[in-house]
């Protein structure tokens, strides 16, 4: 026994410390992300289910709180069944000695590592208690898919806590760690339940389960998941954002000490947010019809329709969402039978082919016809119908900001995380379009404007020796003109002659310094009159900041996606600096400037171009502005509530038209509207008090308002053919 002085300390096993992955929450506690190279859950021994430890000695170790570390009469009797068998068919080795080799040893077969292992365990077992190895070995085995420990196997394989698992489910997760990739129920399912049904024999054979309980676990169907990444809700480009902001401040053990990322999404409102954009997404697709086949699979090697080889071809191809991989068995005018990624054929009629109709004559595209061997996607209606679908081109952008703190309710990037992991809300920078117009309007309040001030909805034209290159000959999106009109009016309309007139009259240069303010990059918007007509670039995240200020009175708040971070022991690591609108160091605008500013874009979604929302939402506190950008390839709305803004934007990655009519109103509102729906739910409608030193006149829908400074050099509308405005001043770009 010289080796036993010289085994290791069991210091690793006494002050286990796993590693434990990061993982991220929503504000009200679901998980939405985990990263890390072990998944790993620790459990203690009494919060694991008897089953769960039954299934686990019936597989590996029924004489575990018998034996002292080495089982002897379990060597004896997998040396009889080997024998008998002709081969080595069973191993003999306990918890204990599992626990040795995880820890300390390699997996080599020499009889040293064999002495090494069975000193060890002698070592462990007059160290530590049966429940603490047991415990030991229930948080410490690998268990495929990156999996280590049944707590987090039981998440990952069931999508449940281990608390909650079946009797055959602990059956099948007992079985894998003879062999975790061969007994893997993902890979190998008819294998892995080879296994579970051993396991159960053994379980009836121990006493642990009665012929009742094994009857009905050998006929219980497990429902496996398939898909690794699925969380409480979609929250991908969130929880990457948060992923991103844990790493940079703690780069050297931020995957793998436990750390626990709490974000400021509201799980509900987040579930909103992803579906209606998604549905937003689709809808615009199904506008533009059928593109045809995906791709194609050769069928000539496949003995049948129920081949293993088109499970395993399908599974190759990822799923988006609910947008499902089939490949299509046979197809004509009347109907097409599908294989569904997941094992089921479908047989489309009717309605739910006519999406893809054009594609199935015999004049269509040869590379896009749809046939036998052709891979397509289907998805389930509102009905729970299987329909034909299609993977989206356009992408599309959402969030959504308490405006009172900045903290962000719902963020989708993208329409698919795992096809394009470019977040749009942050780094997509597109032309704003008419989206941008509330703020050349909020710095004409600043210099005398009021919403009641007439100005004329006319052609207008630019010469080339005012822009330094060209004639420019602006248009309402429309093609319409009205003449003279109140500015509440043409906001409501979004007339664009009007807005290149209040920039004339304000100077380029102020609205440039003054859109600052809101958070834009002034460099990103140049003082030419396009800035009238949203010619600069922004992102949704700068979008949203912006209108937060109209939303909370006039303060810029700071978006931010994290709340706090927590170590393994629950401490604070971290918590954002929080600073909330009413605090004077963080005010943008006269508090005047933003409640005249919401009554004009409240107009806009009562009586304008998104008057749509009102409709909807059955309410009268919303408030916002569309935006469509020239030849229709950006549209937006941007919109608020007092207690929520939100900024919707579709176009596609490359820049192109999206199509005639898809305005801002017509393609992005919908997705706003989706998520307000759900977030207003609860709220009551409300409207902001009118701040001091600003003075009303007029009724209801006629009801306007001023500066008091400002009263006496501005007539009532009503009175005046048209207010004068101030001396224009014309900025000429560069020559150049």
């Amino acid at each position: 026994m010289l080796a036993y002085p010289n085994l290791p300390s069991l210091e690793v096993l006494t002050d286990y410390r796993p590693k434990i992955p990061l993982r991220i929450f929503t504000a009200d506690g679901f998980l939405i992300g985990e990263f890390g190279e072990e998944r790993r859950a620790v459990v203690n021994i009494h919060d694991v289910p008897d089953v769960m430890k039954q299934a686990i000695l019936a597989a590996e170790d029924d004489r575990f709180y018998k034996h002292g570390g080495i089982d002897y009469l379990g060597i004896l009797r997998a040396a009889g069944t080997n024998l008998l068998g002709g081969g080595k068919r069973q191993g003999a080795s306990t918890i204990t000695q599992q626990v040795a080799r995880n820890f300390f040893l390699t997996g080599e077969k020499t009889y040293t590592r064999k002495l090494y292992e069975a000193l060890l365990s002698f070592k462990i077992e007059s160290n530590l208690s049966k429940d603490q190895i047991f415990e030991l070995y229930i948080n410490q085995i690998f268990l495929g898919q990156r999996a280590y420990g049944f707590a987090a196997a039981a998440q990952i394989y069931f999508g449940k806590p281990l608390k909650d698992i079946s009797i055959a489910e602990a059956a099948m997760l007992a079985g894998l760690p003879k062999a975790p990739s061969a007994y893997n129920p993902i890979v190998n399912p008819k294998r892995a339940r080879l296994r579970q049904q051993y396991v159960l024999r053994r379980m009836h054979e121990l006493g642990f389960i009665t012929d009742a309980q094994q009857d009905s676990a050998l006929k219980e169907p497990l429902i496996v998941k398939r898909e690794l990444g699925d969380y409480a809700v979609h929250a991908e480009f969130a929880a990457e954002m948060a992923r991103q902001i844990a790493a940079e401040r703690f780069p050297e053990d931020v995957y793998s000490r436990g750390m626990r990322i709490y974000t400021t999404l509201i799980k509900a409102e987040q579930e909103a947010a992803y579906t209606s954009l998604r549905k937003g997404v689709m809808d615009y697709d199904r506008r533009h019809g059928y593109r045809g086949a995906e791709s194609y699979l050769d069928m000539q090697d496949m003995k049948s329709d129920q081949d293993e080889a088109i499970d395993e071809a399908l599974q190759d191809i990822a799923d988006a969402g609910d947008l499902i991989p089939a490949l299509v068995l046979a197809a004509d005018a009347k109907q097409i039978r599908v294989y569904r990624k997941g094992g089921e054929s479908i047989t489309l009629t009717g309605d739910a082919m006519k999406f893809a109709a054009k594609m199935l004559d015999d004049k269509a595209p040869p590379n896009k016809r749809i046939k036998r061997g052709a891979i397509i996607r289907v998805q389930k209606d509102d009905k729970g119908s299987w329909q034909i679908a299609q993977l989206p081109e356009v992408e599309s952008a959402f969030v959504a900001v308490d405006p009172r703190d900045g903290a962000i309710r719902a963020l989708v990037g993208g329409f698919d995380f795992n096809r394009n992991k470019f977040n749009h809300v942050t780094q997509a920078w597109r032309q704003p379009g008419s989206s941008f117009k509330p703020f050349i309007y909020s710095a004409s309040l600043e210099k005398g404007f009021s919403p009641n001030s007439v100005i004329a909805d006319e052609p207008i034209v630019i010469p080339a020796s005012q822009t330094g290159a060209q004639a420019w000959e602006p248009h309402n999106y429309d093609g319409k003109y009205e003449g003279p009109m109140k500015m509440r009016t043409a906001l409501a309309k979004s007339k664009n002659m009007v807005s290149i007139r209040i920039l004339q009259s304000i100077g380029t240069h102020y609205a440039q310094d003054y859109a600052g303010r809101f958070g834009f990059d002034p460099e990103k918007h140049p003082p030419y009159l396009t800035m009238a007509l949203g010619a600069g670039s922004v992102t949704p995240w700068q979008m949203v900041t912006a209108y937060s200020v109209f939303a909370n009175g006039g303060f810029k708040i700071n978006p931010f996606v994290v709340r706090e971070i927590r170590d393994e022991r629950n401490q604070v690591l971290a918590r954002s600096a929080e600073v909330e609108a009413g605090d004077e160091s963080i005010r943008a605008i006269d508090p005047r400037n933003a409640f005249m500013m919401d009554a004009m874009l409240r107009d806009v979604t009562i009586y304008g171009t998104a008057a749509r929302a009102s409709v909807a939402l059955k309410r009268q506190d919303l408030a916002g502005k569309t935006g469509t950008t020239n030849e229709y390839i950006d549209a937006w709305f941007c919109g608020y509530q007092m207690t929520a803004a939100g900024c919707a934007w579709i176009g596609f990655d490359q820049p192109k038209k999206l199509g005639d009519k898809e305005t801002g109103g017509a393609a992005a509102l919908p997705i706003w509207i989706g998520y307000m729906n759900r977030a207003l739910k609860d709220v009551p409608i409300q409207t902001p008090q009118a701040p001091e030193g600003i003075i009303s006149y007029g009724e209801g829908r006629e009801r306007s308002y001023i500066y008091a400074e400002n009263a006496a050099k501005e007539r009532p509308a009503e009175e005046a053919e048209a207010t004068p405005l101030p001396k224009p001043e014309l900025d000429k770009p560069p020559s150049d």
